[in-house]
């Protein structure tokens, strides 16, 4: 099947610190995955493991140190971001600060459709409007007129993916959509992913730390840590069979429900992040139960088992 999206051997280095003491982060490290058509793919790690930094590439909001990313056939450069991110369009993590609290929600949408000359008149600028919120369960009549703190979270994130839809992307990139609402109104964002995928055909590139809802909405998913993919596969065999040992400890760090207790600590990861990212070989071996001699001198290489990849020693039979 054709791809929609290819990202190869992508890296991104940030500087810290001042002239005397620079230190080089490796915000993603020669990281590669592919979107099909219609398909969603999850990228998923903690906070810190760059999934947002490879996003944000993707959007051409920052610049690759290496790689390349080929949308629809055509290769990304830093003089031709503009054809790049055609048909792609960002629903962010607030929506909230998506929105200025002073200004009517509609005249975003009013002003999208007149800057791309998407609509000939007033009218016909409505008719689209509407078109697009009716795919995201909303209605003209609901939301003409008002200000963003007149919404809930839940719909305002609706709002905000009823204007990604404006220009008939075939692209989505949701960057944790689902983190600031209502726990009750999740699955309704993620079922609306899922809706668009089968009724418009359009990919999304899923960000997120939520590994339930990354199950329930993925087609695939890249398992992300300090920079590196370190797991990639059908969403079925990654998270029901994950094969590196982040992936079996993130599984762990999901607490089990349990109606006769009550759940008074967040589920935390070491904070090594920053040591982590510096650290020579597997960036995991610090925590890694099955690490050996080697995963602290050279990267794992990618090996592939049951179709899926995985870069760990423990399957490079050693």
């Amino acid at each position: 099947m054709a791809k929609l999206l290819e990202v190869d051997h992508l890296s991104k280095v940030f500087s810290l610190g001042n002239i005397l003491s620079r230190v080089r982060i490796t915000a993603v490290d020669n990281v590669s995955f592919d979107i099909k058509p219609a398909e969603i793919f999850a990228l998923a790690g903690e906070s810190g493991c760059g999934k947002t930094t490879a996003a944000r590439i993707v959007l051409g909001f920052e610049e690759a140190t290496s790689g390349t990313i080929i949308h629809n056939g055509k290769k990304g450069s830093k003089n031709k971001k503009v054809w790049f991110t055609e048909g792609i369009q960002a629903i962010f993590q607030d929506p909230f600060a998506t929105f200025n609290p002073l200004r009517t929600v509609d005249n975003y949408f009013f002003e999208t459709l007149y800057n791309y000359k998407l609509a000939r008149n007033r009218q016909a600028a409505i008719e689209t409007i509407n078109q697009k919120l009716k795919e995201v369960g909303l209605s003209y009549e609901e939301f003409a007129g008002r200000y963003p703190n007149e919404f809930s979270g839940g719909q305002l994130q609706r709002i905000s993916i009823a204007r990604a839809l404006l220009t008939d992307p075939t692209l989505l990139i949701a960057d944790e959509p689902v983190s600031m609402v209502d726990a009750s109104l999740r699955m309704s964002i993620v079922n609306l992913f899922k809706k668009l995928r089968e009724r418009l055909g359009v990919s999304v590139l899923y960000i997120t730390h939520d590994l339930a809802t990354a199950y329930y909405v993925s087609d695939r998913i890249g398992i992300m840590f300090r920079g590196n993919l370190v797991e990639m596969g059908p969403v079925e065999k990654v998270l029901m069979e994950p094969k590196h040992p982040y992936t079996k400890l993130l599984r762990e760090s999901i607490p089990e429900a349990d109606p006769t207790k009550r759940w008074k600590e967040a589920v935390t990861l070491a904070e090594l992040e920053h040591e982590e990212y510096l650290r020579i070989g597997c960036k995991f071996a610090g925590r890694c139960p099955l690490v050996m001699d080697i995963c602290k001198q050279e990267i794992p290489p990618e090996i592939y088992v049951d179709d899926v990849l995985v870069k760990c020693y423990k399957y490079a039979g050693y």
